[in-house]
């Protein structure tokens, strides 16, 4: 078990051995902290470090900055006893780090690494589904809220756009599995962060209609076409209104599960699949139902002797 636990998804928490970190008063010792730790496998140089942290001041401003805040730092009476004997952070002269010997688990870090799988994966199955899903339960809101920094407003659109992709994969597994339910959720989880963001909205017609809500696959493209014009001023694509015509004829088929193109996409093994299971769960109630039939059919004949 790690020393300590830091989450920087959502408003950051930081625990040593299962003791709450309490926030110092001055908001330049937190983010100095913060930032340390969500780049806790970096040697930084005073010097550079100042700069990033005070990008409006001189140079010798930066650094006398810098000094007075890892002194309000190390001096906070809500900072644990390990921290102010310098065993968390290591400095000297020209540079500081976290100290490599300590223990961290860091949300981020196991985040980052499971985006990594993904793109290194050449098709999503079950277990890289599973870590996906780890990483949806690890994305607790987004990196350090309430701070707006530049360089964590940096980090905060790279984990999300690293978010959005990975709800995304989730979503088309789902959507192949038959786990309409599961799909539907984590369509939400974007459009949380993005009212607008149309291929979500196209997914969740998609989920809802294969799953029998006809009705509420015709009123996502309203509310669709509601966001794209009140964020951007745009009118829905055409292939989402190819979507919606498919539902409002209720013609769409499992082909229909795909992304529309100018040409027929092949379904991949893992979407073939899910629309076998799914006809394979229909044939099963369709048998039960015949076999029903033919018991009440029997039980209503006279009986026969031999």
């Amino acid at each position: 078990m790690a020393d300590w636990d830091v989450q920087l998804f959502g408003e950051p928490t930081i625990t040593n051995r299962g003791k709450l970190w309490v926030k110092p008063e001055s908001s330049s010792a937190q983010e100095i902290l913060l930032f340390l730790l969500s780049h806790h496998r970096t040697i930084h140089s005073r010097e550079s470090l100042a700069s990033l942290l005070w990008t409006e001041c001189s140079t010798e401003q930066s650094k006398k900055n810098l000094r007075q805040t890892l002194w309000r730092l190390r001096s906070c009476d809500a900072l644990p006893v390990e921290m102010k004997k310098n065993l968390l952070i290591s400095i000297d002269k020209e540079h500081l780090q976290v100290n490599p010997a300590i223990q961290l688990s860091i949300d981020t870090e196991a985040f980052e690494q499971i985006y990594r799988e993904l793109k290194a994966s050449h098709c999503i199955d079950e277990k890289l589904a599973q870590r996906l899903s780890e990483a949806a339960q690890l994305y607790r809101g987004r990196f350090m809220e309430g701070y707006w920094h530049d360089w964590c407003l940096f980090e905060r659109e790279r984990f999300q756009n690293m978010y959005v992709v990975m709800m995304d994969k989730l979503i088309e597994w789902s959507l192949a599995q038959g786990n309409f339910e599961d799909g539907l959720d984590y369509c939400e989880r974007v459009l949380q962060l993005d009212s607008a963001a149309e291929r979500a909205h196209q997914q969740m017609m998609r989920l809802y209609h294969l799953s029998g809500n006809r009705t509420a696959a015709l009123r996502q493209f309203e509310r669709c076409a509601r966001h794209l014009k009140e964020e951007l001023d745009i009118a829905p694509s055409a292939s989402t209104l190819t979507i919606l015509e498919q539902i409002r004829a209720d013609g769409m088929n499992a082909t229909a599960s795909q992304t529309p193109t100018n040409s027929q996409v092949p379904l991949s093994l893992p979407q073939l699949s899910g629309h076998l299971r799914q006809f394979q769960t229909r044939l099963t109630e369709l048998q039960k139902q015949v076999q029903k039939e033919i018991e009440l059919v029997e039980h209503l004949l006279p009986n026969r002797t031999e």
